[in-house]
C-alpha cells in the first residue's frame, strides 16, 4: 500500500478520491494546463519556421505533476482547442488557425508534444519525479522522441538539412537547459512538501 502511495505523481496530493469532485478536479486541471500551455507559446522569440517558446518547458512540468493519463488528456484538450480555431498556438492567428496551422511547420511538434507528455508522465507515474537524475532521463528522451517528430515532419515540408538548420540546431542548447530545468524542479517540489 505505501509503495503505490510513493508511487503517484503531485497531483494526486490534490484529488478528490472518486466520483464528480474527481473528475471536476480532472477537468479544472486539464483546462489550467491548457492555459499555461497557451500561455508558454506566446512567450516566444522569433527565429524562423519554427520559434523559440517555453512550451517545452510547460509541456514537461504538466506531464511530471499530471501524471500520464491527465497530461495526455491535457495535451490532446489543447490540440483539440487549437484544431477548433482557438488561438492557442504559437503561431496563431498571425500564421493562421485550426487544422490547417497544424499541418504547418510545427505540426509535428505538436503531434510530438502529446509523447513527451506520455513519456514524462510515465516516468512520473513510477516515481522518477522524486529523483532528479532519473526524471532528466526520462524528459531528455521525452525531447529527444518530440524534436525528432518534429524534425521528420519539417523535413517533408522544407526538406532534411533546412529542418535540421532551422527546426532542431537552434533548439538544442534551450531544450537542453529547459529538460534541466523542470527536472530539477519537481522534485525539489516532492522534497518541500515531505518537510512541511
Amino acid at each position: 500500500m505505501a509503495t503505490a502511495t510513493t508511487m503517484r505523481p503531485l497531483v494526486s496530493l490534490t484529488l478528490p478520491d472518486r466520483g464528480a469532485a474527481r473528475l471536476a478536479t480532472q477537468l479544472f486541471l486539464a483546462l489550467a494546463g491548457t492555459l499555461l500551455l497557451t500561455l508558454s507559446a506566446k512567450t516566444k522569440m522569433v527565429l524562423g519556421p519554427v520559434d523559440i517558446s517555453l512550451q517545452t518547458l510547460a509541456v514537461l512540468l504538466i506531464a511530471s505533476a499530471f501524471g500520464l493519463r491527465l497530461a495526455v488528456a491535457t495535451l490532446l484538450l489543447y490540440l483539440a482547442e487549437g484544431a477548433f480555431g482557438l488561438p492557442v498556438f504559437q503561431g496563431t492567428p498571425e500564421k493562421g488557425i485550426g487544422v490547417a496551422y497544424m499541418l504547418g511547420s510545427t505540426g509535428g511538434y505538436l503531434a510530438g508534444f502529446v509523447v513527451m507528455a506520455a513519456i514524462a508522465g510515465w516516468a512520473a507515474d513510477r516515481g522518477w519525479d522524486r529523483n532528479p537524475f532519473k526524471l532528466f532521463s526520462a524528459m531528455l528522451t521525452a525531447e529527444v522522441v518530440m524534436m525528432a517528430m518534429g524534425f521528420a515532419w519539417l523535413a517533408i515540408l522544407i526538406g532534411p538539412e533546412k529542418s535540421w538548420q532551422f527546426g532542431v540546431l537552434p533548439f538544442i542548447v534551450g531544450d537542453l537547459i529547459k529538460v534541466a530545468l523542470a527536472a530539477s524542479l519537481v522534485p525539489a517540489v516532492w522534497t518541500l512538501l515531505k518537510r512541511g
